[in-house]
């Protein structure tokens, strides 16, 4: 991730000709319930979001001409998101500039981190600014919920329960925490998983404060000693109104166990379906548990899984497979955009 493009610029606009390594994270959906079907055909959702620091950078530079191009992201199709989210913007806008961008991904495709999504919402806040429009976040969420369910949350720029099809968002304080994040080389259809007939569509609902406190309780067990700072904060901010760092998370990390504990709540409905799609998850599975010592998750509809990290974060298995993508993450308390716009 690019630890300078965020903490240079202000929230308000200025003319520029270019921005540079534009961070997008990826996200883990701590649960994901599925609740309901639409008349539509979507599904009504709950899910908690959080942002990790497994980023996608994207370079922009203004085109005077009004052509909107882009480069890099082998494998994509020419109308990809970072296009899509450029021509909406300008579209919604009344804009007649134009970008050309430079997009290098890192983040893998159909692993349910989001990427794509993510790409487009670092889009729309970095060209609100490189385009000088001035439009405050709520608009650019409009923007973005044309665009896909997922991009509305990474332009609100907080940690958020999320409702509906996941773009009725709420603001949630989370701890930061180690996560060892898996992605088998192989990606899921979310559309494929979504369309199963297996899929569980009558989820009980649950309940923001419900989570919340089942998160501070977590945090707070005495089972294991030593407290991070960073729990006590987000465990106060969670479910007792306590008051933490300028980014909510505190200075240090949650231990893996009391994180373990605290993703005992909920499932994700869609994992079972991914399995069958995809038996190799079945293997991420028991690979992450046996590392990790606590239940592994899916994220989205995958194929990621992930697991809180008990060792450091310079540290990896050492039988990692060969073709599969596993890194050290660290979850954020924040989008490093979230100033990007008012």
């Amino acid at each position: 991730m690019s630890g300078v493009v965020a903490g240079v610029f202000s929230a308000s606009p200025a003319p520029l000709r270019e921005l540079l390594g534009v961070p997008a994270p990826a996200k883990l959906n701590w649960f994901l319930h599925v609740t309901g079907r639409r008349d539509d055909g979507l599904h009504e959702l709950q899910t908690v979001f959080q942002f990790i620091d497994w980023c996608d950078e994207i370079d922009f530079e203004l085109r005077d001409d009004g052509g909107i191009s882009r480069e890099g992201g082998d494998g994509l199709p020419d109308d990809d998101l970072c296009v899509r989210a450029a021509r909406a913007l300008r579209e919604f806008a009344g804009c007649r500039l134009g970008v050309h961008m430079r997009l290098r991904k890192h983040i893998p495709a159909q692993a349910g981190l989001g990427g794509g999504s993510s790409d487009a919402a670092s889009v729309l806040l970095a060209l609100n600014r490189l385009w000088g429009l001035g439009l405050r976040r709520s608009q650019l969420q409009a923007v973005g919920e044309g665009l896909g369910a997922d991009v509305p949350v990474f332009v609100f720029g907080r940690n958020a329960f999320a409702e509906g099809v996941g773009t009725r968002l709420r603001e949630l304080e989370l701890p930061r925490w180690r996560v060892l994040v898996a992605w088998p080389g192989a990606g899921l259809s979310t559309a494929q998983v979504f369309g199963s007939p297996a899929l569980t569509r009558d989820t009980p609902a649950c309940t923001m404060e419900g989570f919340c406190e089942s998160l501070k309780r977590a945090l707070a067990e005495k089972a294991t000693q030593g407290l991070s700072a960073g729990a006590t904060v987000a465990a106060g901010a969670a479910g007792a109104g306590g008051s933490g760092t300028p980014d909510g998370s505190g200075s240090s990390f949650a231990s893996a166990s009391r994180m373990s504990r605290a993703l005992e709540f909920g499932v994700n409905d869609l994992q079972g379906v991914a399995s069958q799609q995809l038996p190799l998850l079945q293997d991420v599975k028991a690979w992450l548990e046996a590392r990790c010592g606590s239940v592994a998750r899916m994220s989205g509809s995958g194929s990621a899984m992930f697991a809180p990290w008990p060792g450091s974060a310079d540290e990896l298995p050492r039988d990692v497979p060969r073709s599969w993508s596993v890194r050290v993450c660290s979850a954020l308390g924040r989008h490093p955009l979230l100033d990007w716009a008012p």
